[in-house]
């Protein structure tokens, strides 16, 4: 695979500024250079960025309807009302609905939680929910991640009794559902001043409204924050503002102190006696949370996440694991299948984009092909299959394109359709599948230029090795929580040279393990590079240049820099 490596350097005015913020930092002008590519400019930016603090999240009444919500909820408390907590099938949405249950059952035993079935009912409200709640006698709804949209749902739940709060954090359309309260940051008319909460970050300003409302100290929130985290991390929100913030705190609580659930599953993990990331949530917890739905019901990782013992939160995060070797296995079968599919009856070189179906895909991995699809050939995918009676997919897309615009500019053919500006969900009749297929080939090559369809990796700064020491990576590591819109950087060094000892590793001799140097130190330092075998001639032939992320990495009690090599080649720098 041949990447283009992308740098833009500083102009006259962001060096100057980053030369004024490395002085007042005293911390090397290249990490200055980083904080000025993420927007920060000042000293008094770049001190809260480093050292976030809970008193800077923003107050929650100034999110819409939020006054109407908390009102709305101290009423059903003081009448006794029984309370339905419902949420959607992913790790978002059980987050989400794990943490509003967990603080709603200090002040009632007149609550409930749902999650709906995912081949059954389909993404976010439906009629079978709300059979569900008037049956038990619910007389309010309060939905997180998903709701926006459920117009209908909305007026046949108030046929019955049922009122409803929505807490969402997807676009609305230009009509919202009549509820009681609509809370979404995304409303045309809203003033928040952070756009980018997940579905679990909207519905803990929801609990902290209530709190705050009713003179409970912050400090009682404090043991919400994890699941927060592990939401932000799983949903692919940027990690800026709150964000960056909930996640902070977050993560020092999932290390210190988990709540019983999340700590069976990070037992299961085997991240014990390690330091939790962003990444071990993105690659191993979140995944494990989110078999449940695609395998079986969500309803299962709540039932997880609120478990009472120890005992108990393992024998489930036990059943989610065995859940999760499962989605593998059907994740590289059909991956297997689908590439098959693109190699024997499409022209991959012709089209801009993706759309395969097969009515015998299984619902719950369709999102996961899709991304498989968009990583091998670069192009937005939409994976089709059949369930109940409709064909649904899931739409991901590449850097540059709205698949989520995309997908709406066909709505008069789609029977429902939601998402992200790189995921999206959709369903259709199966007499307008040709029609959105040549639809959305269309618009992708209307919009997608060639140079979007090659793979390419954003250099975030050069760097020579004679910049790596131990104050550079501490310093580094305050960079951290990682995530959207602040990536872990990724640096580039030219004439790098191999210290005659870099080799071949792994089972079949597919990854590279370096050891190298470059022309401006004798530092010796140690790298690896995954999945690239094929350029060991690279290595082993005179001077390269190299892009990476630098990590400390811990081998029997040393810690050691270590280089994250993400390509190799000559000629880019």
């Amino acid at each position: 695979m041949i990447y283009k490596w992308n740098y833009q350097p500083l102009t006259k005015q962001e060096t100057e500024k980053r030369d004024s913020l490395a002085k007042e930092l005293s911390i090397n002008p290249i990490l200055c250079q980083l904080l000025i590519q993420r927007g920060i400019t000042s000293t008094e930016e770049a001190r809260k960025f480093f050292r976030p603090d809970l008193r800077d999240l923003h107050d929650p009444f100034l999110l819409p309807d939020m006054d109407k919500a908390v009102r709305r909820i101290e009423k059903a408390l003081g009448n006794k009302e029984r309370i339905l907590v419902y949420g959607d099938y992913d790790v978002d949405g059980t987050t989400a609905v794990a943490l509003v249950y967990k603080f709603l059952r200090r002040f009632t035993t007149n609550l409930d939680y749902y999650i709906p079935d995912r081949y059954d009912e389909g993404y976010g409200i439906s009629e079978q929910g709300i059979d569900y709640a008037s049956s038990t006698d619910v007389k309010l709804i309060i939905a997180l991640d998903c709701g926006i949209k459920a117009i209908e749902k909305i007026e046949y739940a108030k046929s019955k009794g049922i009122d409803f709060i929505i807490c969402d954090h997807h676009m609305p359309d230009d009509t919202l559902p009549n509820a009681i309260a609509v809370v979404d940051a995304k409303r045309t008319d809203s003033t928040y001043p952070y756009e980018h909460l997940s579905g679990c970050g909207v519905g803990f300003k929801l609990v902290q409204a209530f709190a705050q409302n009713n003179k409970i100290k912050f400090s009682e929130l404090y043991d919400l924050l994890d699941l927060v985290a592990v939401s932000v991390a799983s949903d692919i929100v940027p990690v800026t503002g709150e964000n960056r913030i909930l996640t902070y705190y977050g993560l020092k609580h999932l290390n210190s102190n988990p709540s019983l659930g999340l700590k069976g599953i990070i037992d299961i993990c085997g991240l014990n006696n390690k330091t939790i990331t962003v990444s071990d949530i993105v690659f191993k917890i979140g995944p494990r949370i989110n078999a449940s739905g695609r395998m079986m019901n969500g309803k299962e990782a709540v039932d997880l996440l609120l478990a009472g013992s120890i005992e108990e939160a393992l024998a489930k995060s036990h059943n989610i694991d065995h859940y999760n070797d499962n989605r593998r296995e059907l994740d590289k079968r059909m991956t297997d299948e689908a590439n098959t599919f693109i190699d024997e009856s499409i022209d991959i070189g012709e089209q801009k984009s993706i759309v395969i179906y097969n009515e015998h895909w299984h619902k719950g991995v369709i999102g996961i092909v899709a991304s498989r699809l968009t990583e091998k050939y670069h192009r937005p995918a939409v994976v089709l299959t059949k369930s109940n009676g409709l064909i649904t997919g899931s739409a991901r897309s590449v850097m540059g394109f709205d698949v989520y615009k995309a997908i709406e500019s066909c709505k008069d053919i789609l029977e429902n359709f939601g998402g992200h500006t790189y995921a999206a969900g959709l369903s259709l009749r199966e007499e307008n599948l040709l029609e959105f297929k040549r639809r959305f080939e269309a618009l992708s090559t209307q919009m997608i230029a060639p140079e979007m369809m090659r793979p390419q990796i954003n250099v975030d700064a050069l760097l020579s090795f004679k910049d790596i020491d131990n104050k550079f990576i501490g310093d580094l590591l305050n960079f951290a929580p990682f995530g959207p819109e602040n990536t872990n950087p990724i640096f580039a060094s030219s004439d790098i040279v191999d210290y005659g000892t870099s080799k071949l590793v792994g089972k079949h001799a597919e990854h590279i393990k370096l050891e190298v140097m470059d022309k401006s130190s004798v530092q010796l330092l140690h790298g690896i590079a995954f999945r690239q075998k094929s350029n060991f001639a690279i290595v082993k032939n005179g001077y390269f240049d190299i892009c990476y992320t630098l990590e400390e990495n811990v081998h029997h009690g040393k810690t050691n820099i270590q280089l994250y090599v993400k390509d190799i080649d000559k000629g880019q720098l």
